[in-house]
């Protein structure tokens, strides 16, 4: 495994931030770590990265234990913090030399011209950190967590400050690293996450609410079904509340439908049913999916 997370809490004083945490990332996983803010994400990451030591539990990156041998870990992690810090007064080229000194990264000059075309700051490198945007920056920060070919890269907020056309390239960056290594990352925007991930851990006070696969929890977090149905008719609302198994009905416009049940009833029948009985006709039924959004909202209490 990549990275072992066992049994973790963090306290700061009587605040418990992490709450008896497990989980494990393997290999070539591209992780999505959610939650609202004050959850403990941050704190878990600085954890894993060996900022902050956990109070109780054990954390393994690639094999080495983050307390017992830091260094190790240090070489192996990759490492974009939510508040990107650079040295605004060096130039681009500048930085990545020195961080990759840091790392004594052999062939470091054709490594570092290696970093800039990957992370798109070709017409930039020749100018003062200072000078570039916040997208550019956030780019900065990427190319200097990667600089030394670590095996695990931990990135909080790394889409911050992006423009669209931004976004899609470094979403494609992110994925194409993750088919050799393990990514990590945390973000409050969910569409990056259903567009990258493969896996989504959501905490919520100091807990994990789930883990699964991203494909899987929008289906098995959600407890009802919602179907969009257009009669070719109006249909009167609290008849339609009273078929079986129909929890609920909202008008969404014209002759549009949204009928709730228990993700145990399957009600489709019983509507058809209720529009013949009626006189009506179904023109046009599909079900709604659950948002990740709306995943999100129900573990996490904000509704």
């Amino acid at each position: 495994m990549s990275i072992q997370v066992e049994n973790v809490t963090k306290l700061y004083g009587q605040q418990k931030a992490l709450d008896d945490i497990s989980f494990t990332i393997k290999g070539g996983e591209i992780v999505g770590f959610l939650g609202p803010n004050g959850a403990g994400k941050s704190t878990m990451m600085k954890i894993i990265t060996c900022y902050l030591p956990q109070t109780e539990g054990v954390v393994k990156v690639c094999g080495h234990d983050v307390v017992e041998d830091s260094i190790a870990v240090r070489r192996s992690v990759g490492y974009l913090p939510e508040h990107n810090p650079l040295y605004l007064d060096m130039y681009v080229k500048e930085y990545l030399q020195f961080v990759g000194g840091i790392y004594k990264v052999p062939h470091l000059q054709s490594r570092v011209a290696e970093m800039v075309a990957m992370v798109g700051l070709g017409d930039e490198q020749h100018k003062k950190i200072a000078a570039l945007s916040k997208g550019y920056r956030q780019r900065i920060g990427l190319a200097q967590a990667i600089i030394h070919d670590p095996d695990v890269l931990i990135l909080d907020e790394p889409t911050s400050g992006l423009d669209p056309n931004q976004l899609v390239e470094i979403r494609s960056l992110i994925q194409q690293i993750g088919r050799e290594k393990t990514v990590m990352l945390s973000t409050h925007i969910m569409q990056e996450v259903e567009a990258i991930c493969n896996r989504v851990i959501i905490v919520n006070k100091g807990k994990i609410a789930t883990d699964q696969a991203s494909e899987k929890i929008k289906s098995s977090e959600s407890n009802s079904i919602v179907l969009k149905v257009e009669f070719s008719d109006p249909v009167d609302i609290s008849s339609l509340n009273n078929v079986a198994g129909v929890e609920s009905v909202k008008h969404v416009d014209g002759k549009m439908y949204l009928i709730s049940s228990s993700s145990q009833n399957d009600v489709r029948k019983s509507v058809f049913k209720f529009a013949v009985d009626t006189g009506n006709s179904v023109l046009s039924s599909q079900k709604e999916e659950m948002s990740l959004e709306d995943v999100f909202k129900s573990l996490t209490g904000n509704t």
